[in-house]
């Protein structure tokens, strides 16, 4: 039924003087562009499948995406989300599938009975996670904005920044001749040649060992979480790296051989049931963590700075 059909209807008659909108200019996305989305899933799995494979990081090449996106859909956030949903998503899917089936494979499994739990613990995690959404933004005041810094949504705020800078003003104007962003394009080269010359390192001296080490990617994927990462996680990544896999390795051995991948997945664990712990007992009863000069600022990491602006201006409350 059509606005025109509802005869008693007022609004529905004065909006019926206005053309409506066909039925193929609905969907976001174009047909094409679906397809699209199809090849670069499909060419992007296998070099971040050996990344992964390699390096036990899940590494998805995000911008390239991001740029065709803004050129292939020039201001449209909302389609510009909906291809990184089909493209990013999607290959973190395919690449999550992957490692589950190999950590199957390893730990004799059934295929039948991991492919089950794929298709039953997204249902199961989609619910827990939209009550929990729910139950956030119902029981926190002021929760993802800047009166609220405790409960921050820095992945979100992020997400949206994309959307705006590549959706709705675009990459050209974004990083094209004459913005003050233009420089950041040359890391794409930087990114590209950095592999080729620490390969060629490698291969004309062969002696060194160290060179065999060098793995680019992980050292530049690491500047991804640059954004949302709290001060003290680049510290803390180095510092159990380095008890880990320097001295443990080389002064016992034995016991990292044995002991520290399931050590290390036992921390993962407790960091995330320590989180809801915490969040239950103390925060939900309004009990703040005690106050000390290592947990200064507005974010209680020590980094007083952190929501200073380019200029390193910090707003305050009246003036957000």
């Amino acid at each position: 039924m059509t606005l025109s059909d509802k005869k008693n209807d007022i609004h529905a008659k004065l909006m019926s003087y206005y053309p409506e909108v066909s039925e193929w200019c609905s969907p976001l996305l174009p047909g094409y562009i679906m397809i699209i989305a199809i090849v670069i899933n499909i060419i992007m799995m296998i070099p971040t499948g050996v990344i992964v494979a390699v390096t036990n990081m899940t590494l998805i090449l995000g911008v390239p995406i991001d740029i065709l996106s803004s050129f292939i859909l020039p201001g449209n956030p909302i389609g510009f989300l909906t291809l990184r949903a089909y493209t990013f998503s999607c290959q973190n899917l395919i690449i999550n599938f992957l490692i589950t089936f190999k950590f199957a494979h390893y730990m004799k499994i059934p295929p039948r009975i991991t492919f089950s739990m794929l298709l039953v613990c997204p249902l199961l995690a989609g619910i827990v996670h939209y009550i929990t959404a729910i139950h956030l933004l119902t029981h926190i005041s002021n929760i993802c904005t800047q009166k609220n810094l405790i409960w921050k949504c820095l992945s979100v705020e992020i997400l949206y920044t994309s959307s705006i800078m590549w959706g709705a003003v675009g990459g050209a104007k974004t990083f094209g001749v004459g913005s003050m962003y233009a420089l950041l394009l040359f890391g794409l080269p930087v990114g590209v040649v950095l592999p080729i010359i620490s390969w060629v390192l490698w291969k004309k001296f062969p002696n060194i060992k160290w060179l065999a080490l060098i793995n680019f990617p992980i050292i530049l994927a690491a500047t991804i979480n640059i954004p949302p990462a709290p001060a003290v996680e680049f510290t803390t990544w180095f510092l159990m790296g380095f008890i880990f896999n320097f001295i443990l390795y080389r002064h016992a051995h034995e016991w990292w051989e044995k002991y520290a991948y399931v050590f290390s997945a036992a921390m993962s664990c407790g960091v995330a049931i320590c989180g809801f712990v915490i969040f239950i007992t103390l925060q939900g009863n309004g009990i703040e963590f005690p106050q000390w000069w290592g947990t200064g600022g507005p974010t209680r990491d020590g980094c007083p700075l952190e929501i200073a602006n380019y200029s390193g201006f910090v707003l305050t409350n009246k003036e957000l």
